[in-house]
């Protein structure tokens, strides 16, 4: 039962997902509005043969795409929201194609799309074969909210997967081998009393001086949480008008730190702090949990065997044109100056999972791989020196050096479903063992 028939089947019919990932890049919709990408990948699959559940925990653009029976059971899970603001020609300077509207800034269009590409090759494969085992898809939105997937494991998706596979488009080929942090989405809305700011300010109660005493107070917390802590904000409401005194103000903020655990205990300081500006000021307030995802757990067992299922996929290879794109775009980024070859890594690397050591950023799928052991992998589809998050990162995911990337990464995750359907060398009984030990006893209990 040789692999070479899925590279092949992969040479067959790239260009099919190359115009899937194209199409979705071109209608970029923001989280829990992707109707347009997770009904394009529903049909693909649908028409593939697979069985389609849908909704998912009441969210009309999450589904789930299932093919095959019996264990074990494989997931791949894909991505497929774009973030505000974004919007980007495929070119190597900046140009909207709508003046403030979304782009694919992360990438996810090269996300999800990998991942049906990944279990239709596989889905044939089963066939010819014969091979038993169910293999599942998971069309997950929101991720740029931090809470699709959490809605999905409320709804109890994956706890009866083996396993789960997942990627990010990024600047290099790689497993992740460290833990990305936990992270709460919180809004604290204050209400005080409105007044004429100059004739009767002082029967006036602010909501927005409230606020900035709040954002002080964390200013201050700053010097006494863990190393590695990020706590962001932006005021979302300031009040209506400067000769008003401020009836309603809000404040959303984003904490993550290295575990969920060191969250939740920055999260009961910054609340006590948002109760201490209220009393200041005589103000009432209140919050609301918008997202809590967990830290991600790394498994070295289904992680190394990625990085060699990415070393027995076609390596990337580019073309003049694409070259040029790449040093024209990198004129506008840190890495300015280095060689094609710097640029854009073709390599592939591997090092063990660093506990203790996070990225920092933060993902829903951190939730995911505390249900199920989860292997994930990066690989180069924009120069190095590309933010995410950057008109940068919107133009190169609608090229062909993403769409290179996004097949590289879908070989991956179906050579190593493959492996794993076959439990080549025990390898689940390997990741369970791993995923165990890394939890320690604790069982997840979703953050919303």
């Amino acid at each position: 039962m040789s692999k070479a028939t899925i590279l092949e089947w992969f040479e067959e019919n790239k260009n099919t997902y190359t115009k899937m990932a194209q199409d979705i890049w071109d209608h970029p919709q923001t989280a829990y509005e992707e109707e347009y990408a997770s009904g394009l990948q529903q049909k693909a699959l649908e028409a593939e043969g697979f069985t389609i559940k849908q909704p998912i925990g009441g969210i009309e653009t999450a589904f789930v795409a299932e093919y095959g029976q019996g264990k074990p059971i494989i997931g791949i899970l894909g991505e497929f929201d774009a973030l505000p603001g974004l919007s980007q020609t495929a070119t190597p300077t900046k140009e909207e194609v709508n003046a403030g509207g979304p782009g694919h800034g992360c990438g996810h269009n090269l996300l999800g799309t990998a991942g049906v590409e990944a279990v239709v090759s596989l889905k044939n494969k089963m066939e010819k074969d014969g091979l038993a085992g169910t293999i599942r898809y998971y069309g997950c939105p929101a991720e740029e909210v931090l809470n699709g997937k959490t809605h999905m494991a409320k709804a109890g998706v994956f706890y009866d997967l083996d396993t789960a596979l997942t990627w990010h488009p990024m600047t290099s080929n790689a497993p992740i081998n460290r833990s990305m942090q936990s992270m709460v989405s919180i809004k604290f809305h204050f209400k005080g009393k409105p007044a004429h700011a100059a004739a009767s300010p002082e029967a006036g109660r602010s909501a927005l001086d409230s606020v900035e005493m709040m954002n002080i107070g964390v200013n201050y917390l700053r010097e006494h949480v863990p190393d590695g802590t990020r706590m962001h904000y932006t005021i979302t409401d300031g009040g209506l008008a400067p000769n008003i005194v401020p009836e309603s103000a809000t404040v959303w903020y984003f904490l993550r730190a290295g575990s969920k655990e060191e969250v939740e205990g920055i999260l009961h300081r910054v609340k006590n702090i948002a109760k201490g500006a209220a009393l200041m000021n005589e103000t009432e307030v209140d919050s609301e949990i918008l997202a809590f995802c967990y830290d991600t757990l790394p498994n070295d067992a289904l992680n190394e065997l990625m990085y060699h299922n990415m070393l027995e996929s076609v390596p990337l290879e580019y073309t003049d044109e694409e070259q040029v794109f790449v040093e024209s775009l990198a004129k506008s980024l840190p890495s300015a100056g280095k060689s094609f070859e710097e640029l854009i890594p073709t390599s592939v690397s591997f090092h063990p999972y660093q506990p203790g050591v996070s990225i920092p950023g933060s993902t829903d799928v951190g939730d995911v791989s505390w249900i199920t052991p989860t292997g994930m992998v990066t690989t180069t589809c924009a120069p190095v020196g590309t933010a995410l998050h950057s008109w940068q990162a919107t133009a190169s995911f609608g090229t062909e050096i993403g769409y290179k990337g996004m097949h590289l990464a879908a070989s991956t995750m179906a050579l190593t479903a493959y492996d794993l359907l076959n439990n080549t060398d025990q390898i689940l009984d390997k990741a369970k063992e791993e995923f165990d030990k890394l939890r320690d006893g604790k069982e997840y209990q979703a953050g919303i």
